[in-house]
């Protein structure tokens, strides 16, 4: 499928269950596709929506109407109307997602963090740590740090071991929420290489990005999700 990831009609609101079940909308009639080997990027202000979006795509976030269609190997799944277990297979073999926070397990080294999702996808294990050992050295971090867990890593070193985990499959689909932000010049640069190697790839990509240069060397296209503003709406 020359377009694996297609959002239709989408509506989403939160239920402010301390003020009396109040609902407020975040996002209405959301429409767009993500082609392979595209880099869509989400724009508009802070607060307009933007990671909503990114967590109803990931199945974070329950969607209050419309469909969120991914091909799913070689069938097509709305993500918006699919029971969990569905969901999770699609993330295990179809949907990555690079967070701006990395989620640490105690006592974890670094480099087995990066190889677990090949792990789980049935890769033999000192494969998928070479694999691992290769996008940790190529994103800078200490060699003297990949064995020891990630906890006590400073925010830009954590970030480093979480863009490696979220790039170290080859899901046709990789929503990036900020994966840049707490790096330094030099390893934004690296990512932004990334980016362009998964492109290269055939991968469609969906991503958030507040550092203008990062946003204007990765993106095909920039989707203005004030489009979609219930405030807009209301104006």
């Amino acid at each position: 499928m020359a377009t694996p990831l297609v959002v239709s009609e989408v509506f989403k609101s939160f239920t402010m269950h301390l003020r009396d079940g109040l609902k407020l909308p975040v996002v209405n009639d959301v429409n767009f596709s993500v082609a392979s080997g595209e880099c869509v990027v989400l724009g508009g202000p802070s607060g307009i929506g933007k990671s909503s979006i990114l967590k109803m795509l990931y199945g974070n976030y329950a969607v209050d109407a419309g469909q969120i269609l991914v091909d799913h190997r070689g069938r097509i799944v709305d993500i918006a109307n699919v029971d969990p277990r569905t969901v999770l297979e699609v993330r295990r073999h179809t949907m990555g997602y690079v967070s701006q926070f990395l989620r640490t397990v105690p006592r974890v080294a670094a480099v087995d963090v990066v190889a677990e999702p090949l792990v789980a996808r049935g890769v033999d294990a000192a494969e998928a740590r070479d694999r691992a050992s290769e996008l940790l050295a190529q994103l800078n971090l200490p060699r003297e740090l990949w064995n020891l867990p990630p906890a006590t890593f400073s925010g830009g070193e954590q970030q480093r071991v979480n863009i490696a985990r979220g790039f170290i499959t080859d899901h046709r689909i990789l929503l990036l929420d900020e994966p840049t932000a707490s790096l330094d010049a030099a390893n934004r640069k690296v990512v932004v290489s990334m980016i362009a190697d998964k492109k290269a790839q055939g991968v469609a990509m969906l991503g958030i990005f507040h550092d203008e240069e990062v946003r204007e060397a990765v993106a095909d296209r920039i989707l203005d999700v004030s489009a979609f503003s219930p405030r807009r709406a209301a104006a």
